[in-house]
């Protein structure tokens, strides 16, 4: 049962990932532009984000084996849709459906591991879904550039999409031998117009980050991103108002009192929010910049997972003793690799294989010890009955800083390079430059993570209701 529910989160998280190594070759395939390739990242992230909280309401009152097992199935078929998109704009589309699918079943994977373990088989279970989240964020890249330079069948890109279909028709079957059926205590009623608030108030602001270059930075584009904060406003009202009449918010706003949960909330946006767009400015400087294939690109990638993978079991082992010293330990590690390739980058220089891999590595050591515990130890200040509902709102945040990251340092990547670069100039030094403009701004973010890790609970939950 485990497997199963792990390794349809695998493929669900991987396909955060995947599409960054893959990237050149679809903008090339569909003539994409540079906000299309930067929503095909955040379309997913975000719809992934907005289905987690309504997905785990909907398991706990009508099963959570079957909202599993439907989810699965639509998110074989939108990546099928993926698969066959025709144009940038159609995957765009398919890429919300594949993100919202997988943003209903994540929800059950928490759900199905907190009935059917005991508290502290529970807690490696989830030790176990934190490590596997670490592994899914380096291993899409490498996986990406395989498929990409395999051309298995001449699908070329595709077949990143079309690797997903046999994987969940599998896990599917299986699911449904040996998966348990569980509900919720109690039904509560959605909080449906919360979450649509909220939805389209990320949205408006996701919209002119991303298109602001391409629409030439009109008034009405900083109009939206106001509307957007105006609206992320009125949803906390919102929410404060059903909270006081007694209802079920998808935001808690006794949450935010907390104040090691604040500070979670904060790191966690700032941890993944650097780290999502990180592959995709890296994997677009390494293949259009250095001339790499997207299996070159993919093996560059590798030392970052084998550093977290190297660092993710020690991380777990020890969360339940040290684990913020461990996340803070991880957010500087992340800071000091991402100011290694910055001084790589920075003069112009072209640097060869053996030090961008001591970045990349260096940065999975850190990514390995922060991913896997993150939750937990945030969790570990938030008091059992309200610990559903913190970790849906943190799964949720997650995902959302991370299409928020795309939209705003991708924006930072391509701003810096020329509208219209000239046949003399090297492609090495447009694209080193456009990522030394980004790698201060990733820096800061894992810094001022660290800071404000200093605020979580010395250690991660040992058990949870």
């Amino acid at each position: 049962m485990l497997l199963i529910v792990l390794f349809a989160s695998f493929m669900d998280l991987l396909d955060v990932t995947i599409v960054t190594v893959a990237a050149p070759d679809i903008a090339g395939d569909l003539h994409a532009g540079e906000a299309q390739l930067q929503w095909m990242l955040a379309a997913y992230t975000l719809a992934l984000g907005s289905g987690l909280v309504t997905g785990g309401r909907v398991g706990d009152d009508h099963g959570r084996r079957r909202v599993f097992l439907v989810s699965l199935a639509c998110f074989a078929v939108a990546s099928a849709a993926c698969a066959l998109a025709p144009t940038a704009g159609a995957l765009i589309a398919v890429r919300s459906v594949q993100g919202l699918a997988g943003g209903f079943m994540v929800p059950q994977v928490f759900g199905i591991i907190r009935s059917s373990f005991a508290p502290r088989a529970r807690a490696k279970a989830f030790g176990a879904y934190g490590a596997v989240q670490g592994l899914a964020s380096v291993a899409g890249p490498l996986l990406g550039g395989v498929l990409v330079d395999a051309d298995l069948w001449g699908l070329g890109w595709r077949t990143i999409f079309w690797i997903n279909v046999p994987v969940a028709v599998v896990a599917l079957v299986a699911g449904v031998r040996v998966l348990p059926e569980s509900v919720g205590v109690g039904r509560s009623r959605l909080d449906v117009t919360g979450a649509f608030v909220a939805a389209v108030a990320v949205l408006l602001i996701l919209v002119p980050l991303t298109q602001g270059r391409d629409w030439g930075w009109p008034w009405w584009g900083w109009a939206l991103l106001a509307a957007g904060f105006a609206l992320l406003g009125a949803f906390v009202a919102h929410e404060r108002s059903l909270a006081a009449r007694g209802g079920h918010p998808v935001l808690d706003p006794g949450l935010l009192s907390i104040r090691s949960f604040s500070a979670g909330l904060g790191a966690s946006l700032l941890f993944f929010g650097a780290l999502a767009p990180f592959f995709l400015v890296l994997s677009l400087y390494l293949q259009a910049g250095t001339g790499r294939s997207a299996w070159e690109t993919g093996v560059v990638i590798l030392p970052y997972a084998i550093g977290s993978m190297l660092t993710s079991g020690a991380g777990v082992a020890l969360a339940g003793k040290a684990g913020r010293a461990l996340l803070v330990t991880g957010a500087l590690t992340l800071a000091a690799s991402q100011a290694l390739l910055f001084f790589l980058v920075r003069d112009g220089a072209a640097p060869g294989a053996w030090p961008l891999a001591a970045a990349m590595f260096v940065g999975g050591l850190g990514l390995g010890l922060g991913a896997p515990i993150l939750v937990n130890v945030v969790l570990a200040g938030v008091p059992r009955r309200q610990a559903g509902a913190a970790g849906g709102v943190l799964s949720t945040v997650n995902q959302i800083g991370g299409a928020v990251g795309v939209a705003s340092l991708g924006t930072v990547f391509f701003n810096a390079l020329p509208s219209s670069p000239t046949s003399s100039e090297n492609p090495h030094t447009v694209f080193g430059h456009a990522l030394a403009e980004v790698m201060p701004w990733q820096i800061g973010a894992s810094l001022l993570a660290a800071a404000l890790m200093l605020a979580l609970p010395k250690a991660a939950a040992v058990q949870r209701d």
